[in-house]
């Protein structure tokens, strides 16, 4: 078999498999599930830390750490939810390491798209008026409504993240979303 055939047969198989090839030492599978997955934990822990670089490498640090306890993940098809718990904890561990007066940046600036820049300065202003409604909310509501919006994960996945019921989570979303409606009313 040709190596484009393993790689292309990889990036079509399930998590379930690639980690269980990953627990055999199959590093092409696991740099497939990187590369799955890299993107939205990216996203969700740049909102978190408020710094792409400090996320990137939060990121990295959790694969490390999943590489190492690939073996303990009783089910390969909920790699997607184990790999957001490692990554949201690595990145609250080094938002607890941060002195407490530090201030952290509203968000770094998105890449800037085609079109008029018009178009792009009222969307880079809704992103910033979102990031502050994000951060006026507290802890636990943010956190829960970034699993959500950000990392696509339904409400079983974040409750055990959080270590709450389910049906916690989707009142903590219901709160989290009144209070953003709340401070984004001024862009409806």
């Amino acid at each position: 078999m040709t190596s484009d055939r393993v790689s292309a047969a990889l990036l079509a198989s399930a998590d379930e498999t690639l980690v269980a090839r990953c627990v055999a030492g199959d590093t092409a599978a696991f740099a497939v599930l990187v590369r799955r997955h890299s993107p939205l934990l990216r996203v969700l822990i740049t909102r978190i830390v408020g710094s792409a670089t400090e996320a990137d490498d939060v990121v990295q640090d959790s694969f490390v750490i999943a590489w190492r306890e690939m073996a303990n993940l009783r089910d390969g098809s909920a790699v997607r939810a184990w790999l957001v718990r490692i990554c949201t904890r690595q990145a609250y561990a080094l938002l607890r390491k941060r002195p407490a007066d530090l201030e952290l940046a509203v968000s770094e600036a998105a890449p800037a798209t085609a079109g008029q820049p018009e178009t792009q300065a009222v969307r880079n202003a809704q992103l910033r008026a979102l990031a502050l409604a994000l951060d006026q909310l507290p802890t636990d509501q943010r956190q829960a409504w970034l699993l959500r919006e950000a990392g696509g994960l339904d409400y079983a996945e974040i409750g055990e993240l959080m270590e709450i019921p389910a049906s916690a989570v989707r009142g903590k979303l219901a709160r989290a979303r009144a209070n953003i409606v709340i401070r984004m009313e001024a862009w409806r």
